[in-house]
């Protein structure tokens, strides 16, 4: 029975884990944690049906807790932006499981009348956009070589419609959108009163990403089974048509796909 009780502490820990240890799911605090035991807990019952394990989905609170325990590899499935994904894979061997389609951009905008007409011309001046870390305002500020030389960020809460209001009402000399929301959401009116003074380069969309904790047989069946079963997909359904636009489905990547964008979060003012 010793023997039994030793060996089996023995797999755990080679697996990086023992075997009674619950894996936590978590995403960024962008909903109440109501909502997000609504959009995440689906994903999570699923999970510990697939792994054989519990996996609970944990809301973090919020962004400071958020940041904190990312970085003290506390998560093991995160689903998060390609910014805090690449950070992990760098730093705690973290490994991509599926991702959403498509890319993220984001537009740096000014009234069409404004005598702004490069970012350069907004060293000192207030910008509008969701506080970093958020991915929007993060990949705006690369955009500023000196990292003394700097705009100076109004951050909005709400989302992209409370960052065009807040604009619009005149708080800030030019705003940060996603180039879906201005797309799509803005009508023809609006964007008849803006220019686009600078665009991010596109960047991996969202994803899934397991810690080293969870093995790489359990890595590949999660996204086997995520991608190639109706019950997988179901359990996927609340994210994707939350942050998958027009999308069928989530899609597969790579680790590869994302290397260099933690570099948005280091050495950088608003970041780590």
């Amino acid at each position: 029975m010793l023997l039994r009780i030793t060996l089996l502490l023995f797999l755990g820990l080679f697996s990086g884990r023992l075997f009674s240890q619950e894996l936590i799911l978590t995403s960024p605090p962008r909903e109440t944690k109501q909502k997000g035991e609504e959009q995440y807990g689906p994903l999570a019952k699923y999970l510990s049906t697939l792994l054989g394990e519990p996996v609970r989905y944990v809301h973090p609170g919020n962004w400071l807790n958020y940041q904190r325990e990312v970085r003290a590899d506390t998560f093991d499935i995160v689903f998060d932006g390609p910014h805090f994904a690449a950070w992990r894979i760098e730093h705690l061997g973290n490994q991509v499981v599926v991702k959403l389609p498509g890319n993220l951009q984001f537009y740096l905008l000014v009234r069409k009348d404004s005598e702004i007409n490069s970012i350069n011309d907004l060293i000192g001046k207030k910008i509008c956009g969701i506080s970093p870390p958020n991915l929007s305002t993060l990949s705006i500020l690369a955009g500023f070589n000196n990292p003394v030389r700097q705009p100076i960020i109004k951050g909005i809460k709400g989302g992209m419609g409370k960052v065009n209001k807040a604009f619009m009402e005149g708080e800030c000399s030019a705003m940060v959108l996603r180039s879906a929301f201005y797309n799509k959401k803005l009508k023809p009116e609006q964007k008849q009163q803006l220019r686009i003074i600078y665009k991010s380069e596109k960047m991996p969309s969202q994803v899934i990403t397991a810690s080293k904790r969870i093995s790489q047989a359990e890595v590949e069946k999660m996204r086997g089974s995520l991608l190639g079963t109706p019950a997988g997909q179901q359990a996927l359904a609340p994210t994707l048509k939350r942050y998958g636009g027009k999308a069928k489905n989530f899609v597969v990547s790579s680790n590869q796909e994302y290397d260099g964008y933690n570099m948005l979060l280091e050495g950088v003012i608003f970041g780590w």
